[in-house]
């Protein structure tokens, strides 16, 4: 039913194949428009819609030891490192 077809990148202008399985796949999911960028393209645009990731170093409260941690610290609330946080979490379900 589905046949490879041959699209160019808006992006770079480099053909790439839209081949029949990925077709199927589209379709199956309800995907209407026929990719627009190559697969290095794509890759490309999705990590530069990623903004940078600021990391804090802070203390644990748990252990003490140094972690790092994608927020703010605050004095009023404890910080745990990850092994620490997976215990307390783990704690909470039983």
């Amino acid at each position: 039913m589905y046949q490879d077809k041959t699209l160019i990148c808006k992006d770079c202008g480099n053909e790439f194949v839209f081949t029949a399985g990925e077709q199927e796949f589209y379709a199956s999911k309800g995907l209407m428009n026929e990719p627009q960028r190559c697969k290095a393209c794509r890759d490309a645009y999705k990590n530069r819609q990623k903004p940078e990731r600021t990391m804090y170093t802070a203390v644990c409260a748990s252990c003490g030891k140094e972690c790092k941690v994608p927020f703010q610290p605050r004095e009023d609330r404890p910080v745990y490192c990850s092994d620490c946080f997976s215990k307390k979490k783990d704690q909470r379900r039983y």
